[in-house]
């Protein structure tokens, strides 16, 4: 059996500005998944960076609001959303809430920093 908490999980800062918590890696602890999972949080009024990944990603929002951008569509976001990310996708997404806009980050195959391409805007 494998646990970890959120609370036990380093807090950095994503190449996309995003406040990140990695709970699930299979390169980093001796499990048998193709996916990363991760925790994710923008503040108010904040934007992540525009960014693309090899891998699909999932979004999953859990508290806030956003509006979320896949190449050309926009589309609102709120709890309870589930977003797919195609790979080779320019994605970002804006917190339009006064609060934390928290998310989950699926990536599979799991997330590598060499597969990540970010932009400036």
């Amino acid at each position: 059996m494998f646990l970890k908490n959120l609370k036990d999980c380093k807090e950095v800062i994503a190449g996309d500005g995003s406040m990140l918590r990695e709970l699930l890696h299979p390169e980093k602890a001796d499990l048998q998944i193709r996916y990363s999972l991760a925790h994710a949080k923008v503040p108010a009024g904040r934007a992540t960076k525009p960014h693309k990944l090899k891998a699909s990603e999932v979004y999953y929002i859990m508290a806030g609001h956003g509006l979320m951008h896949i190449d050309k569509e926009s589309f609102e976001v709120n709890p309870e959303s589930a977003v797919y990310i195609p790979p080779g996708a320019r994605q970002y997404i804006e917190n339009t809430g006064d609060s934390d806009l928290i998310f989950l980050c699926i990536v599979d195959p799991a997330w590598r920093k060499e597969d990540e391409e970010i932009f400036d805007s």
